[in-house]
C-alpha cells in the first residue's frame, strides 16, 4: 500500500483527491494537512478516514507516508516541499508558482532516490494539446495563448498556459524560426497589457471569470492560415486519474520529474 499524506485537504481540489485516493485499492491515505482545518479527521462523505493536522511537519513526523501530494498556494508550496523533501518523502505536486531552477534546486536538496514530481496539468487532454503546440509551432511559429479560469483561481497566467508557451518558444528555436507575432513594443501608451503578459516570446492572455472552470487556447498561425488547439475542463475529476498514475509512478522514479507526459506512453 502507498501511504500517502494530503496537504491542502481542506480545498475544493483537496476534498476529491482525499476521496479519490481513500478509494484506491492500492492506496491508503494516512493524513490531512491544512493550516485552516477545522477538525481533527480528514472526511469523506461525512466518514472519517485519516487524521487531519494543521501543520505539515506534524503530520508528516505522526505518519511518515511515502508519498505527500500537495496541492495548495504558490506561497505555501515551497516550505511543504521543502519539509517532505528533507525526509526523503517522494512530492507530487499540482501547485503551481514555482520556478524551473527552484525545482531543480529543491530536488537536489533530497536525499537519493526521492522524487519531486510536478506537473501543471494532470489531465490528458491538456498534455496532449500542448504537446501538439509544440509539435504545430515548428510549422505555425506565430503563436498565442489564450487560458480562462474561474475568478478563485490564484495565478496568472496558469501554470499550464506557461508551460504550453515555453514548449512553443523552444520549438520554434529548435527549428531556427522567428516569430512575426507583435510584441509589449506595440501596445498604445496608457494601453499597457493588451498584448498579455510576455512568456518567452509568445503572448499569452489571462481571462478570469466565474463562468469558467479550466480551459485553454492555442492559436497558431502562418500565410494565410491558423491552427487553434483548444481544451476544456468541466469538473475537477478530469484531475484524478492523472494524479493517481503520478501517485504510483513516485516510488518507481528519482530525482526531478516534470509533466504528465513523462508518465505516459505518448
Amino acid at each position: 500500500m502507498i501511504r500517502v499524506v494530503l496537504s491542502g485537504f481542506n480545498g475544493r481540489m483537496g476534498t476529491l483527491i482525499a476521496k479519490t485516493v481513500a478509494a484506491a485499492d492500492d492506496m491508503e491515505l494516512v493524513g490531512g494537512a491544512d493550516p485552516l482545518a477545522a477538525t481533527d479527521a480528514v472526511e469523506v462523505d461525512g466518514v472519517a478516514v485519516a487524521p487531519a493536522f494543521t501543520d505539515l511537519a506534524h503530520a508528516l513526523e505522526e505518519t511518515r507516508p511515502d508519498v505527500l501530494v500537495d496541492f495548495t498556494t504558490p506561497s505555501a508550496v515551497e516550505g511543504n516541499l521543502r519539509c517532505a523533501l528533507a525526509l526523503g518523502i517522494d512530492c507530487v505536486v499540482g501547485t503551481t508558482g514555482l520556478a524551473p531552477e527552484r525545482l531543480e534546486e529543491l530536488a537536489a536538496s533530497a536525499p537519493a532516490q526521492t522524487t519531486l514530481f510536478h506537473a501543471p496539468n494532470f489531465t490528458l487532454g491538456a498534455v496532449l494539446m500542448m504537446l501538439f503546440a509544440e509539435k504545430a509551432a515548428r510549422y505555425l511559429p506565430d503563436a498565442e495563448v489564450i487560458e480562462f479560469h474561474h475568478n478563485g483561481k490564484k495565478d496568472a497566467p496558469s501554470g499550464t498556459a506557461v508551460a504550453t508557451a515555453l514548449r512553443i518558444a523552444a520549438a520554434r528555436d529548435e527549428a531556427q524560426v522567428q516569430s512575426g507575432a507583435p510584441g509589449k513594443e506595440t501596445e498604445s501608451p496608457g494601453r499597457e497589457g493588451a498584448r498579455g503578459a510576455n512568456v518567452a516570446g509568445v503572448p499569452v492572455h489571462s481571462v478570469r471569470s466565474d463562468g469558467f472552470f479550466a480551459h485553454q487556447e492555442v492559436v497558431l498561425g502562418s500565410a494565410g492560415e491558423t491552427l487553434t488547439l483548444r481544451h476544456d475542463s468541466f469538473d475537477r475529476a478530469a484531475y484524478m486519474p492523472g494524479i493517481l498514475l503520478a501517485i504510483r509512478e513516485a516510488g518507481r522514479r528519482s530525482g526531478l520529474v516534470i509533466g504528465l507526459e513523462s508518465l505516459l506512453d505518448l
